[in-house]
């Protein structure tokens, strides 16, 4: 007597290998079989006929923890209509642990407003212990932020760090490893971790090495420097001997579109080099970021309150107009999505902001950052079609959202989040896949979920497998799709009939289970996930 079993469903078991007939049993969190279970019985019976069944999808690059929905809103139903069952956060050099002080929470205010949340951890393990009290609707594993940790030794500071600092953070990240995290991550296009040099990184991942963790890093540019970002990136894996994995991989501006390719080719190389490497990538030609990137980056050092006093300061100011229009941005082309300020100046464009207030796009980004006290997010149309589709087709690439998980009712904020949030998993099916036909359904499945489990050592996930743990998605190959737009992006993905966290079914005939949250906290202990 099985729990669960689903029968006469296709399916696609994340390996790449074709799909195939088959029904599959779940017994105790765990698929107990697989084949023709004709003759079984079964508590709950899913009749999948004329429906691919396939495992979890995995999205590595995802930011539910440091935009605090994880903690404040938990059921993160954007990704559950998708079929996500499992997220890695403590992506692009922000994590919520190891924190040294109660002020280092503040690593993570370009994307939430640190005055309003509460929290009781320090530690990576007391973390991890408090995710699991909240009852996350998905598995969670978390990477450990450097600008987190660098914090943690230089506080506000962005000196050249010292030997006694970078110590501190080996120390700080070594002890989060044994506590339950599953690798580091950098940002380093960020402002507090553009100071991080060679040396620092280079121990950093060793250090990373030795846990037997992975090596995840948003590189420190994604226009014009892409190609020696890339590079930096490469030489940290090769002489740390570190898994590398590239977060959102992309070329950013028109004039920079033809450098993707030559990422492309480093990335090979490196691979032929017997590096470890994969790159992950969303569906969309829009970026969502903060806007301070917009300035230039000297504006940025030194922090935050810097970067405000030399905006308000009328001599300073000049000067970063001046390298501001000699960068010719078109702010036509950006959004912005959120602030602290009034939603009337949210889902606008700065171009047209400017000309509401009588003033220049670059003068509206100053007195925008001034009066939002530096947190802003701003939505840019930037990338190309052309690469994106190349990226979601190129071998080493895995589909991520890049994004957050939220309910419908968030729209009330007035916030224009990504449509990424509600669409990612579901949009390259039904563009990629069944549209374009760019990609087949087993090479789809598999960048969702058999291929990141392996590259982030997610034990017993992402692949039908008896044995393994009943993370499980039932979709309609016909009817699978996004519904987010950047207009209108709260509107959940359709196509989803069935999905089971952790044996559980949490989804029944397209519409999710109230109260149903299964996910668990996955941690590494011993170079391997437990739980």
């Amino acid at each position: 007597m099985y729990d669960i079993l689903i029968k006469n469903g296709t399916v696609i078991d994340g390996s790449g290998r074709p799909m195939y007939q088959a029904d599959i049993a779940v017994r105790e969190g765990s698929i107990a079989a697989i084949g023709d279970l004709a003759q079984a019985r079964a508590g709950r019976v899913i009749d999948a006929a004329g429906q691919y069944v396939a495992p979890g999808f995995i999205d590595v690059n995802n930011h539910s923890d440091t935009y605090w929905q994880l903690l404040a809103h938990p059921e993160l139903e954007s990704l559950l209509y998708q079929g996500v069952t499992t997220i890695i956060g403590g992506n692009s050099g922000s994590s919520l642990a190891p924190l040294s002080g109660v002020e280092i929470i503040r690593s993570i205010q370009k994307w939430t407003d640190v005055e309003k949340i509460n929290f009781n951890w320090l530690s990576m393990k007391d973390f991890l212990q408090e995710i699991e009290r909240r009852r996350p609707a998905v598995n969670f594993a978390t990477l450990v932020g450097h600008g987190t940790i660098r914090r943690g030794a230089m506080k506000d500071k962005t000196r050249t760090i010292t030997p006694e600092e970078i110590e501190i953070m080996q120390r700080m990240l070594e002890t989060a490893l044994k506590e339950g995290a599953i690798g580091l991550s950098t940002g380093l296009m960020y402002t507090h971790a553009r100071g991080a040099g060679a040396r620092e990184l280079l121990t950093l991942a060793k250090t990373v090495v030795s846990q037997g963790g992975i090596y995840a890093t948003y590189v420190r540019d994604e226009g014009g420097d892409l190609v020696k970002s890339v590079e930096e990136a490469i030489t940290v894996a090769r002489d740390a001997e570190a898994p590398l994995h590239i977060s959102h991989l992309k070329a950013v501006g028109r004039n920079n579109w033809h450098l993707m390719d030559e990422a492309f080719n480093l990335i090979e190389a490196a691979a032929l080099g017997d590096i470890k490497i994969s790159f992950d990538v969303y569906p969309y030609t829009a970026t969502g970021s903060v806007l301070y990137t917009l300035l230039p980056e000297w504006v940025t050092q030194e922090g935050r309150k810097m970067m405000l006093a030399r905006l308000k300061d009328s001599s300073v100011r000049n000067t970063v107009l001046r390298d501001m229009r000699q960068k010719e941005t078109d702010y036509s082309q950006i959004i912005i999505a959120s602030s602290t300020l009034s939603k009337m100046l949210s889902r606008r464009k700065i171009s047209e902001i400017a000309a509401l207030q009588g003033t220049s796009p670059e003068e509206t980004v100053l007195d925008f950052l001034i009066a939002s006290n530096g947190r802003a997010i701003v939505s840019s149309e930037v990338l190309s079609e052309k690469n994106v589709l190349k990226a979601i087709q190129h071998p080493f690439s895995i589909i991520s959202s890049n994004g957050v998980g939220y309910g419908a009712l968030h729209a009330k904020t007035g916030e224009l989040v990504h449509p990424r949030n509600f669409g990612t998993f579901p949009k390259v099916f039904s563009e990629y896949v069944r549209n374009q036909k760019a990609l087949s359904w087993e090479e789809a499945v598999h960048k969702m979920s058999g291929k990141p489990a392996r590259k982030f050592q997610l034990e017993k996930r992402g692949f039908l497998q008896e044995g393994y743990f009943a993370d499980i998605v039932v979709f309609q190959p016909e009817t699978i799709a996004d519904r987010a737009t950047m207009e209108a992006p709260y509107q959940y993905a359709t196509g989803i009939s069935s999905l089971l966290v952790n044996g559980s079914l949490v989804m029944e005939a397209g519409e999710l289970l109230s109260g149903k949250r299964r996910g668990i906290v996955l941690r590494r202990k011993k170079g391997w996930l437990e739980w």
